[in-house]
């Protein structure tokens, strides 16, 4: 069916999506000054960009509302859409209320969402089925390797990541998870899952901060097939096993020196959408939210993969910024930590 087709069906009846975003929703770190804004920025554009997308699809109804609300609006809605983080159980907590109430999560089961918000059990299942991914322990169990990359149990994005060169400085943090470190270049890459199939979007480098810290900073889109296809066959396998999986599914992973892709390593699963949205829209001809909703929900023949609108590179920043490049189809060499602020402002 041609993608025109797809984007101008108009459904029989009035579809209500529920689209909630914890950290805006609750006002969380807000703030440049608080520890918690990065959250708060990237909730706000992912939260922008989603609600735009399904709010333009023919039929659908966006519903939003504030957390005292979110019971009722899932319940009232067909689909909710939760986006919040990992730490703390918050996203699990969300996706289960979602079905205690009686409504339908548009995303993964709460039995995903545990898998993959406990980066440790991830770690221990992926070991388990033989998928690359760096060695790792909970501190204070000695690391394998020095320096190693220290982060929360279930923490989300870069949020609390630190690395660690000394077992004195090691020690403080019980409790945390530490990984060998595994040197290369960040990257991440989405599927669209549906009850059938599952979609393999474009991978992007990922922009991270070089401080020790790993503050991400948004990424570039697309990369070089030849690392594209190693990127989706590391995603795929990491990704089976895993039940209930649905909706936008995000992989990180680190693309190594070997050209035979023997060097990448997966390191987590995000198990709800991911800031690479913004730059993954831009690159795309029609609303990529509404192909989530047909893939997910709505059993239609659908294209294999969107079009893309014309060749053209996007750089996105974690605010929701966007360069485009028009003269390229994609990062090769470029140094992906000065490539943003060399493109071209979007038209």
């Amino acid at each position: 069916m041609p993608h025109d087709t797809v984007a101008t069906h108009i459904i029989s009846r009035m579809t209500r999506i529920f689209v909630y975003e914890h950290i805006t929703a609750q006002g969380l770190g807000r703030g440049p000054d608080s520890p918690g804004d990065s959250l708060f920025v990237e909730g706000r554009v992912m939260f922008d960009a989603i609600r735009e997308d399904f709010g333009a699809i023919p039929g659908v109804e966006v519903l939003v509302g504030s957390p005292d609300d979110f019971g009722k609006l899932a319940v009232e809605s067909d689909w909710s859409f939760v986006i919040a983080p990992e730490s703390d159980g918050v996203l699990l907590r969300l996706a289960k209320e979602v079905e205690r109430v009686g409504g339908r999560l548009l995303g993964p089961s709460p039995a995903a969402i545990a898998l993959a918000s406990d980066k440790f059990a991830l770690y221990e299942h992926w070991r388990k089925l033989g998928v690359p991914t760096p060695d790792t322990v909970l501190v204070p169990e000695s690391p394998t390797s020095w320096p190693c990359l220290v982060k929360p149990r279930d923490g989300a994005g870069s949020d609390g990541v630190r690395l660690v060169e000394t077992a004195e400085e090691y020690r403080c943090f019980a409790g945390q998870i530490a990984q060998r470190f595994h040197p290369g270049r960040p990257a991440s890459l989405a599927f669209l899952i549906g009850p059938r199939d599952t979609i393999a979007m474009p991978p992007c480098f990922q922009l991270i901060s070089t401080d020790g810290q790993f503050r991400y900073g948004g990424g570039l889109l697309p990369v070089a097939p030849e690392l594209a296809a190693r990127a989706e066959r590391l995603g795929r396998a990491a990704l089976v096993g895993v039940p209930g999986l649905l909706g936008y599914i995000g992989v990180d992973l680190i693309l190594g020196d070997a050209a035979d892709g023997s060097d990448d390593a997966a390191l987590e699963i995000n198990p709800r959408l991911t800031t690479s949205y913004v730059g993954l829209r831009a690159l795309f001809d029609g609303n990529l939210a509404e192909f989530l909703l047909d893939l997910t929900s709505r059993p239609r023949e659908l294209p294999d993969s969107l079009p893309r609108s014309k060749i053209r590179r996007v750089a996105f920043s974690a605010s929701g910024k966007i360069r485009i490049d028009t003269s390229h189809n994609h990062w090769a060499a470029t140094d992906p930590n000065t490539a943003y602020a060399n493109l071209p402002r979007a038209g």
